[in-house]
């Protein structure tokens, strides 16, 4: 009896609903253990479901651990969304105090997924491709808005490249940080905000 309950309660999730569920589940581990160290057949067991099942919606494990990270580059960006009336300066404190929070709790897919983008993997590449386009876009439109930036980012056609290099160099640092620097988050975070603030200097 349990077990056909266990089954119906299976089948109330829509094909969304349960994608969500073993992302939800992927992120959760990934944060916890690096890469190598997640089985496919833990993420079944935890989302009580069958591991063909799980292979139905992600072909490898490269391509779930690609989903997961696409997923939360996708909610690292609501969460520094900007908000409309307040100071890019301000934001970017706030933002920065965001992410590196976030890469704390996470480090272990933070650090395996750009392992994998160095080494070239694909599916790992395109997910990184979407989410830089999309962080530079929201920074973008951060500065055009911004009343002590705005004017400048107009006449700044190497804007763009300036801020996908503090992008880049935001990501070379946490990377480091993770590997035991004895900065503090908020040194890190300071050290980060100066390095865009620095860049928009005309």
């Amino acid at each position: 009896m349990a077990g056909k309950q266990g089954e119906r309660a299976r089948r109330r999730l829509s094909t969304g609903e349960r994608r969500e569920q073993l992302l939800s589940v992927g992120a959760r581990l990934f944060s916890e253990s690096p890469y190598d160290e997640v089985w496919i057949e833990q993420v079944a067991e935890i989302a009580g479901v069958s591991r063909g099942l799980l292979y139905h919606y992600f072909p490898t494990k490269r391509d779930f651990f690609a989903a997961v990270v696409e997923r939360e580059s996708g909610r690292m960006l609501a969460m520094t969304a900007a908000v409309p009336g307040v100071p890019v300066r301000e934001q970017l404190t706030a933002g920065l105090d965001t992410y590196l929070e976030y890469v704390s709790a996470h480090a272990h897919g933070y650090r395996a997924f750009h392992r994998a983008d160095a080494a070239g993997d694909q599916s790992v590449r395109k997910v990184y491709q979407r989410a830089l386009a999309a962080q530079e876009r929201q920074i973008l439109a951060a500065l055009a808005a911004d009343p002590e930036f705005g004017a400048q980012a107009e006449d700044r056609p190497d804007l763009r490249l300036a801020v996908r290099g503090w992008l880049a160099f935001t990501t070379a640092v946490c990377l480091e940080w993770l590997r035991g620097s004895d900065l503090s988050r908020e040194q890190v975070r300071d050290l980060c905000a100066r390095a865009l603030l620095g860049v928009l200097r005309p």
